[in-house]
Order: structure tokens, then sequence, then C-alpha cells
């Protein structure tokens, strides 16, 4: 029987009663996979979304989608984008954007989600690709950018590469929602890529990633697999191996003469 898909007033009743899973998928097999093992929340990318089988294998994920502030355009852009995406079966939208942005986008009572902390599309803002919030005075503006976040109509903010005991505190004073990636236990979700977990993260493997399967290992033999595949397909080609008689389509012995004698008719 499908799960029932939580709606943001379930997310919310469940602040400080145990911390949600949450993934960032690219593949339908994937969105199949985190609905049967029972994972809470994806992030996902507006073609996954939009896939005609998504809600089929995925019925019980609450879903959000989105576009960085670089990608957008503007906000009436987004706000139309958003709409697409809430009509295709999305739950909410990402926006790194400004606080009017989201604001903006709240106001026509769209499900928003911020973000603070490392946000790669505006980590220049924070000395690049490290931690935020390790001094005190730092720790307090994420604090403030959070009650920000909330008071522009943001139900959630993904928080990502924090000090545990930062984002702890924060999550303990805000009603808004916080979904940890790489920011300790203390938060309403815990965020972590498939692609890390899968092991099929070839590039940068973040501190706060965790692999519980070698994909690429799997990948990697199976691909070998193909290219002897294919070269014993050569192979028998050329030493006359295949095609098999049981590959052949064989013509009766009657028809075969019959065909013989008008071919020799037509020459």
């Amino acid at each position: 029987m499908p799960r029932k898909r939580p709606t943001i007033a379930d997310l919310r009743a469940r602040k400080g009663q145990g911390q949600l899973t949450m993934l960032r998928i690219f593949t339908i097999e994937e969105a199949e996979a985190a609905e049967q093992a029972g994972i809470d929340i994806v992030s996902l990318p507006p073609e996954l979304l939009t896939h005609p089988r998504y809600r089929e294998v995925a019925p019980g994920l609450f879903s959000m989608t989105g576009m960085t502030h670089l990608e957008y355009g503007s906000r009436d852009e987004y706000r139309r984008f958003a709409g697409q995406m809430l009509q295709a079966g999305g739950d909410a939208v990402y926006c790194s954007g400004g606080l009017e942005t989201v604001r903006f986008l709240a106001e026509d009572h769209i499900p928003v989600v911020g973000h603070v902390g490392l946000v790669p599309s505006r980590a220049t803002w924070t000395g690049g690709f490290r931690a935020v919030g390790k001094t005190a005075e730092s720790a307090l503006a994420l604090f403030e950018e959070c009650k920000a976040y909330e008071a522009a109509g943001a139900f959630a903010v993904e928080i990502e590469v924090v000090p545990v005991e930062v984002a702890t505190v924060i999550s303990k004073r805000l009603p808004l929602l916080l979904w940890s990636m790489g920011a300790g236990p203390g938060c309403d979700a815990q965020y972590l890529f498939a692609e890390d977990i899968l092991g099929t993260n070839r590039g940068h493997m973040p501190r706060h990633a965790k692999v519980y399967r070698n994909f690429a290992a799997e990948f990697d033999r199976l691909q070998q697999e193909r290219v002897s595949a294919f070269s014993e397909f050569i192979a028998d080609v050329r030493l006359g191996n295949y095609p098999e008689e049981r590959h052949l389509v064989r013509m009766p012995e009657s028809e075969l003469a019959a065909f013989a004698d008008m071919m020799d008719k037509a020459n």
C-alpha cells in the first residue's frame, strides 16, 4: 500500500521529534529505491520530477526541486517555473536567491526552501568551499539569516557545512525546519547525495558524505563486460561463428527452387 506523502504541516508537526531522511536523487531508479526504502524527503532536478513515471514510482516522497538564483532569471519567471513544478507533483521549491524573491514566492503560497551556510552558488561571499559559522560572529549571522528566511515565508532551509553546535542551537530556537547537510544531528533532517551513498561520485568527497555501496566498481566491471562482449562478437563475425544456423530464417525448398527459376528468367 502506498505511503501517505507528508504535507508541510506534517513536517512542521514533527519538529523536535527526531530526524527525517533526505536524499538528492537524479534517476527514476533512485526515486523508486528511495520510495521503497522509506526515505522521507528528496531533492531532485526538474526533469526528474516531470518524468511521466515519477509519481508512479515515488508516491510518498516529499519532493523539492528548483534552480539557483543564477539560473532562473526574473522573479516572475521563477514564480511561473515554481507553479509548473507544483502542478507536476512537486511539494516545494528550492530558492537560493535573495529574501525578496523568497517573499515574492511565499506570498503566493508557494512552499519555499532557502539555503544557508556553504551555498555553492554564492560561496565566494563566505570564503569559498569551506565551513561557515565557526566564529561567534559568523554563527550569529547564520542565526539572523535563518530568522530572515523564516520572516520572508520560507518553511525550511538547507543548512550546509556548519558546526554542529551552531546548527543545533538555531534549530532549537526557531520553528523553521533545518535540513542538515554536514551540519550535524541537531536538525530536522539529514541530507546526503545518492551518488555519495552509492559510491558513484568520482569527484570530491565531502567530509559529511558516507559511502554505503560501491556502485562505481560494479559499473566499471559492467563496462569491461560490455567491451568483452563486443570483442567476442567481432571475433565471431570474423571467424564465421556468427550467425549460426539458429539465427537464420530458411526458405522452403520448393519456394527456393521457384525463386531460382524466376531469377533465371529475369536475367
